[in-house]
């Protein structure tokens, strides 16, 4: 088993989030999609927006590597404006698809796939309730319902509690692969490692 965390905010997330589910069934291995909120963690640090904002050397780097990255896996890629894109909104609707205590709840996965192909490879802004419902009726997801869903108080708590079991993980960056006993492996570049280090012990 392998948490997949990420925020979708995260350049990195997208190529992970690609990638991730066919690696995981090549080593027989379960991902659990993990959204989380990056922000909490980054005003921690005392930062008030992306490293890669902050930092121009390093900002100017990863978007060369992520263009990089995106065209070795013949995945499309924008540069999206602004950035980081607020991604409260789908994180919230993340969590109603990957709710593992119903079993309608099937879609989940497929929807933080799509979440970063709209944002990244279309360029369209992911805190646009037009943007996710277009996602979810794509899913034939019904829209109104799911985007009541996700802004429930109870909804809330849920990202609420999941992005402080992220800071308790001592999770600093996304995507993040924590496998069952508490490993963490952290960046794209290291899912292959994860995945074999979570075979491994299983």
């Amino acid at each position: 088993m392998l948490d997949f965390w990420f925020d979708f905010a995260s350049t990195y997330s997208y190529p992970a989030a690609a990638r991730i589910r066919d690696l995981a069934m090549s080593t027989d291995t379960k991902v659990n999609f993990r959204p989380f909120l990056l922000g909490p963690i980054f005003k921690a640090q005392g930062w008030t927006t992306s490293p890669f904002n902050l930092f121009a050397a390093k900002g100017r780097y990863m978007w060369r590597d992520v263009e990089r990255t995106c065209a070795d896996l013949a995945l499309p890629f924008r540069r999206p404006d602004p950035f980081p894109q607020n991604s409260l909104l789908a994180a919230r609707v993340a969590l109603v698809g990957l709710d593992r205590s119903s079993d309608q709840q099937s879609w989940g996965d497929q929807f933080c796939i799509e979440v970063f192909r709209a944002e990244f490879g279309q360029g369209r802004r992911i805190d646009d309730p037009a943007t996710i419902a277009d996602i979810l009726a794509g899913l034939n997801v019904a829209a109104d319902a799911t985007l009541a869903q996700a802004q429930s108080d109870a909804n809330k708590a849920r990202l609420r509690v999941q992005s402080e079991e992220a800071e308790r993980l001592g999770l600093f960056g996304a995507p993040t692969f924590v496998t069952a006993e508490g490993e963490i492996f952290w960046g794209n570049d290291r899912l292959e490692r994860a995945l074999l280090w979570a075979k491994r012990s299983s």
